[in-house]
């Protein structure tokens, strides 16, 4: 009889030794799905840029939207051609009359420009390929910006994804000891319903997180045609310094603006020139029977019935409603700077504060948790709520992390400053290529 409960006890530890084993284990897993951030470690930015945005930026400028913009610049250069051309072409003029002295006539006239439309439709061509040049370089840095986010987003969904597993398999390991320690009288029956009630909450963040993960892989998908692309965190170069530029009009989200005040005000001058009154010479031979004769001709408009001053009055107005528009666009952007300059290192702050207090002390108090739990050192209802707030604060972490992301490209590309800092990050080869 003594042998039996000896032999029973010593299953029941070995039993019970082995699923202290796999929650061991397991808990080693969610420890090593919670990553030490980038932030304050790597001292390298390049080299963690060269892991991965040499391809993301080839497969970029792969995209039809980047293709598209190509074109456009050149349709820009074809109309600043075409604007330099002759305005006018000269006309030539052959006539007959039947008369008794039969009469032949040829006259050639051309028109001169001499109110410049050539020069000022020359002018305005080239200003609005700079504007177009402008908007794509804008355009180019809001949609890599938008494309950044959603790796960074994909990478943030995974994670979670890969947090909210390890801590299904934890619970289910912590189940199946609760089972144990309850079938040898250390645990009640109710706390083994609340281990299962723990399990289940557990299986449905697992869902809500496949479910996240799966949308994030879907964003990918739509913005780039693929889901599986080389992405490293960079939060350590989330810095102020990085979009430090003044908001001027050389910023390239302020300068396709400040380019349509110079445009509205050559329109003024080309409106001039094109209601202008330009003179006609004409040259004519005329042959009447035997005779010849040669004439010389000058025609100019009269500008009585309309000299076309409102129209240029209008052109005028132009220039006070560009100028406005882009003192409320300086006035929209210096906004996003002060918030960029405000929120970057108040996020920056807390999440070194969740650093330091989650990720360096978070996993020592998992480990010892699980260990007093098994020796039932600490009841089930507070080892499971000192559980959760660990998830809760790792998960938290998670939320500073793609705040910080989303408030850093969101005014680097709203800024049109993106692009030029990655590339920078960059060797000259690799640049490069990139383009």
């Amino acid at each position: 009889m003594k042998k039996t409960i000896i032999a029973s006890l010593l299953l029941g530890y070995l039993a019970n030794t082995a699923m202290s084993s796999q929650a061991i284990a397991a808990e080693a897993d969610l420890m090593s799905a919670i990553p030490v951030s980038q932030l304050s470690v790597s001292n390298s930015n390049t080299g963690q840029f060269n892991d991965w945005l040499p391809q993301v930026m080839q497969r970029f400028n792969a995209l039809p939207e980047i293709q598209a913009q190509s074109a456009r610049r050149q349709q820009a250069q074809l109309n600043i051609a075409a604007a330099d051309k002759a305005v006018y072409n000269p006309e030539l003029g052959v006539s007959y009359q039947n008369a008794t002295d039969d009469t032949y006539t040829l006259d050639i006239s051309q028109t001169i420009d001499w109110s410049d439309k050539r020069g000022a439709a020359t002018r305005m061509a080239q200003l609005e390929s700079e504007i177009l040049l402008s908007d794509i370089s804008l355009e180019r840095n809001q949609m890599l910006a938008e494309r950044l986010q959603a790796l960074a987003s994909q990478s943030q969904a995974r994670k979670a994804l890969q947090f909210q597993q390890q801590q299904f398999k934890l619970a289910k390991a912590q189940l199946d000891i609760a089972r144990q320690r309850m079938e040898l009288g250390d645990l009640s029956s109710v706390e083994l319903q609340l281990m299962q009630l723990e399990v289940a909450s557990n299986a449905a963040d697992y869902a809500i997180a496949e479910q996240e993960s799966i949308a994030a892989d879907g964003a990918v998908l739509g913005l780039f045609g693929e889901v599986e692309l080389p992405f490293s965190d960079f939060l350590n170069t989330l810095s102020i310094a990085a979009g430090k530029q003044d908001v001027s009009p050389d910023l390239p989200a302020l300068k396709s603006a400040y380019q349509q005040v110079l445009v509205a005000k050559v329109a003024a001058k080309q409106a001039k020139a094109d209601n202008g009154a330009d003179p006609t010479i004409s040259l004519s031979g005329e042959r009447e029977g035997t005779e010849n004769k040669v004439g010389f001709g000058v025609s100019i408009p009269l500008q009585f019935r309309n000299n076309y001053s409102e129209a240029i009055a209008s052109a005028s107005q132009e220039i006070a409603i560009a100028e406005q528009t882009y003192l409320a666009a300086e006035r929209v952007l210096l906004q996003q700077q002060k918030q960029f300059s405000l929120s970057i290192p108040r996020l920056t702050q807390r999440y070194q504060d969740w650093r330091e207090l989650v990720i360096i002390t978070g996993s020592k108090a998992a480990t010892s948790l699980g260990q007093q739990w098994r020796a039932g050192d600490i009841n089930t209802s507070d080892y499971l709520q000192s559980q959760r707030q660990i998830s809760n604060s790792y998960l938290a972490g998670l939320t500073l992390e793609s705040a910080l992301y989303e408030n850093w490209l969101t005014w680097m590309g709203a800024s049109g400053q993106l692009e030029h800092y990655l590339n920078n990050q960059l060797p000259q080869t690799a640049s490069a290529t990139a383009r």
